[in-house]
């Protein structure tokens, strides 16, 4: 809100906007008592958007000011909705002593809450990491260079990434490793606009100078405590130095102080990870439906863990498959090491005792650790020997399970402070007391006792005043009002000793004072306050001595995660008989009953099929019913690809596969409205990446293509596409399609082959069998699948006789052509200008029905039907 320098402005709402002044773009929460307020266009928008209720006091400039409010002890819950719709908030606290402060009590911003920067548990999801990302594109004549920076503030995790290319492939690849990295908020300079459209999160704008390349490779130094960034494989980036920077500088600002949390960096390359786009992570349901559910899925199915570190990690690797084949390897034979041991049992029983103490570690970094976090960290590290010891006898098969349990070892220093220091059961906040273990501070044992021992001490001084006075209902009580006092009724008051001092009049008593009873009201009523600050002092020191151990308990972490996670997928191989599948250096992928991981668990009786590709067999032509089990069949074998590739165990009998670089899908495709894309658009587009992607080492999966156009169009594209993939792409290809005439490809390109998933007619129903073949499909069975879809029956009937008649017309003996056929030669030409002089009436027939066709009305099977039609008016047109 803008004030005229002429208005006058209460002293509390000058320092309000001077405040706000500094957090333009973000919701100030200012505390006032067991209050937080928002005031002026921060409160319409908190009123409306968390339902608050608003109100208006004073006025500024003739304006009423609107005010709403939240209670302190409720912030976290009002934050927590504010940042999943995109919101910042600056949270402004009471700096000052209102006991000492002659205006405005002192407040100042101590934190910064925005959707990537947060660590609070209330705040983050427990499964989900919530990045921070900065995103720095630095173009030269005709070429971009883009460099991304993310850091996982709740773990410390910071990684980064640098790229090059035309501003077209640039564009094109940020929005691929955006969906990866999935971030929670963007950084970019204020003058940048390159792809901001299309950034699928809540950006944040920061001064263009932010990004400089020379003061981020400084920060980045700095922050690791190294002289050099060669260890880490950043040496030589440029644009992605400038977002680290960026990065950093921001995360430190919302913090309010140094991440000294943050002490590893990991720079990716293109070619570390299994390459999937987002129309393949959302087609292969890796961690959300289509539907955009998070269940059914791959990581829903798979999570057993018993750590949300664990669920955490499983999710990553799920997204990040690593091309290198010794990672996986690893991982299964840790698995298979498990598996021996019969120790998963014994493991999720341990695991299910630790807490989070990966971001439990971020909050003692971040000096944001609650007391209860403390105490999860104290009783989740007392797990580790019981751990250590439920692995040795799956150790001796696996050098991975060897060096997780290295990492396991208990840090016997950090447990005893934890063990010292923390009570048992502590309060939720440093605030209320009962927060240290007694025994471990001389002071406040004594605050304590002064506190505790104040009934005792009621009861002994009756005792000793009654003997003393003669009063024999003399009594000693306390109040919050007066405090401690002696009661005499007025009966009595004539046998008071000269050192009681007239405290209240009451009508029926008299209540007293005495020196003694003075001083110890003094002594114990501030014995409580001086002891809820004694703890927060302890508190304070607890944390800073805690420091030192962040590293060694950020390598517990991993450690917990990653046998977590190993013994989620040991648990669910052995329940679900998956096997150890073959990870080989030639090209090869061959599932013996290969199962869908997902739908496999959603029904009775699932159907496994084997599907093979080698060096000579790499496009296989998929035909069958709808509903016949296509898409089920492409995703298990991709499903099958990436699980092997994560390191897990897989749904078949056995499997062999070969290098595997990047995993395509063009399955399935809705208009995209608010692009401006139509269905084929989207289905093209999708198209068009797999053909200019696509290596001899990928796995692409193609169903149905061009069934959005015409069919004579599609059934072009289809045939094209089909020849892009066997002669130039090589890539191992399973295409799916109800054009038949495709099925005419492995006659002359003999590394294609034709499969089809069967089924059998019964009356006029249709039963699928789920059952892969050789060889190409009879029929699509169009009207059966139609009548299950529940199609009224007078348009089932209408079909059936119309769909009779084509079937009539088309009966002929003559061979179908083929549509793809070399072009006829010029004495060809010569003799069919020879034989179209000689027409008669039935070339005016053919003539009459070309003109009465419409392709683009036409089904792929009405248009078979019409070309049988055609071919047997032509025949009867030769003389």
């Amino acid at each position: 809100m803008s004030v005229k320098p002429t208005e006058k402005i209460t002293p509390m709402m000058q320092q309000y906007l001077s405040i706000k002044a500094q957090y333009p773009d973000m919701l100030v929460f200012y505390r006032m008592g067991d209050f937080y307020e928002l005031f002026h266009a921060d409160a319409e928008k908190a009123s409306r958007v968390l339902g608050i209720t608003l109100t208006a006091r004073g006025s500024s400039g003739g304006q009423p000011i609107k005010m709403c409010g939240v209670p302190f002890h409720s912030l976290e819950g009002y934050l927590a909705k504010l940042v999943k719709i995109g919101e910042s908030c600056a949270i402004c606290e009471q700096i000052g002593d209102p006991a000492t402060s002659k205006g405005p009590v002192e407040r100042k911003v101590l934190r910064v809450v925005t959707p990537g920067t947060l660590t609070d548990a209330d705040l983050l999801p427990e499964k989900a990491e919530r990045p921070l990302l900065a995103l720095c594109i630095v173009s030269q004549r005709k070429v971009a260079t883009a460099g991304l920076a993310w850091l996982s503030l709740a773990s410390g995790a910071l990684r980064m990434m640098e790229f090059s290319g035309d501003s077209h492939t640039v564009a094109s690849r940020v929005q691929q490793e955006l969906e990866r990295i999935a971030p929670a908020e963007v950084l970019r300079g204020d003058s940048a606009d390159l792809f901001e459209s299309d950034l699928p999160c809540h950006v944040s704008r920061v001064p263009d100078w932010h990004f400089d390349v020379v003061s981020g490779h400084k920060a980045l130094l700095e922050q690791l405590g190294v002289a050099t960034l060669t260890a880490f494989g950043a040496e030589g980036l440029s644009a992605a130095l400038g977002a680290a920077g960026a990065l950093l500088r921001y995360a430190q600002s919302t913090q309010g102080r140094g991440l000294q949390h943050v002490r590893s960096l990991s720079t990716e390359t293109e070619n570390e990870f299994i390459g999937l786009d987002a129309a393949t992570r959302r087609n292969l349901e890796l961690t959300e439906t289509i539907r955009g559910q998070e269940s059914p899925t791959l990581f829903s199915l798979l999570d057993h863990c018993r750590t949300a570190m664990g669920s955490r990690l499983l999710r990553h690797w799920l997204h990040h498959a690593r091309r290198d084949q010794a990672i996986a390897r690893a991982r299964q034979q840790a698995i298979a090491a498990l598996a021996q041991a019969d120790v998963s049992a014994a493991l999720a029983h341990t695991l299910a005792q630790v807490p989070d103490i990966e971001r439990i570690t971020t909050r003692i970094a971040l000096l944001s650790a609650r007391p209860r976090d403390l105490a999860s960290l104290r009783d989740g590290v007392q797990q580790l020997p019981n751990l250590r010891h439920a692995m040795q006898r799956a150790l001796g098969d696996s050098s991975l399970l060897a060096a997780i349990d290295a990492d396991l070892a208990t840090p016997s220093d950090c447990l005893d402070l934890l063990q010292r220091a923390v009570a048992l059961e502590p309060a939720a906040m440093v605030r209320d007391g009962g927060v240290f273990a007694r025994g471990f501070d001389a002071e406040l044992d004594e605050l304590r006792a002064l506190s505790e021992n104040a009934g005792q001490f009621l009861i002994d001084l009756e005792t000793r005043e009654r003997a003393r006075t003669g009063i024999a209902n003399l009594r000693v009580e306390y109040n919050k009002v007066h405090g401690f006092y002696i009661e005499v009724t007025h009966g009595q008051t004539t046998k008071v000793p000269d050192d009681y001092r007239r405290r209240q009049t009451l009508k029926n008593a008299e209540r007293y004072i005495t020196p003694e009873l003075k001083a110890f009201e003094d002594k114990a009523l501030s014995a409580q306050d001086r002891a809820l600050a004694r703890e927060k002092l302890l508190y304070e020191q607890l944390l800073a001595d805690l420091a030192p151990f962040i590293g060694t308990l950020q390598s517990i972490a991993r450690a917990l995660a990653q046998i977590d996670t190993l013994n989620a997928l040991t648990t669910h191989a052995l329940r679900h008989n998956w096997c150890a599948p073959q990870l080989v250096d030639t090209p090869c992928l061959s599932i013996i009953e290969g199962r869908h991981p997902v739908v496999e668990n959603q029904i009775e009786r699932f159907i496994a099929n084997d599907c093979r590709f080698s060096d000579e067999r790499r496009l296989l032509l998929i035909t069958g019913p709808n509903m016949g089990g296509k898409s089920t069949f492409m995703r298990q074998v991709a499903l099958i690809t990436l699980l092997a590739y994560v390191g897990s165990y897989v749904p078949a009998a056995s499997a062999t596969i070969g290098p595997i670089d990047r995993i395509f899908t063009r399955i399935g495709a809705t208009d995209d409205l608010a692009g401006g894309r139509s269905t084929f658009m989207v289905e093209m587009t999708e198209s068009a990446a797999i053909l200019n992607g696509a290596t001899e080492h990928s796995l692409v999966l193609m169903d149905e293509v061009g069934r959005g156009t015409s069919t004579f169009d599609g059934l072009a594209l289809a045939w094209a596409i089909a020849r892009h993939l066997i002669d130039t792409s090589r890539s191992f290809s399973l295409f799916a399609t109800h054009y038949f005439e495709l099925t005419q490809l492995p006659d002359s390109h003999p590394s294609a082959a034709n499969v089809h998933l069967s089924a059998v007619e019964h009356k006029d129903s249709i039963v699928f069998l789920h059952a892969v073949q050789e060889g190409p499909a009879s029929q699509s069975y169009g009207l059966q699948v139609a009548q299950l879809a529940g199609v009224p029956q007078p348009v089932i009937r209408a079909a059936r006789k119309h769909l009779a008649r084509l079937e009539a017309q088309a009966l002929d003996a003559t061979p179908q052509g083929d549509l793809f056929a070399a072009p006829l030669r010029a004495e060809d030409d010569e003799d069919a200008a020879q034989a179209a002089a000689a027409v008669d009436q039935a070339a005016q027939a053919l003539l009459d029905a070309v003109e009465a066709l419409d392709p683009d009305a036409l089904s792929p099977r009405e248009a078979l039907e019409q070309l049988y039609l055609l071919k047997r008016l032509s025949a009867a047109t030769q003389v």
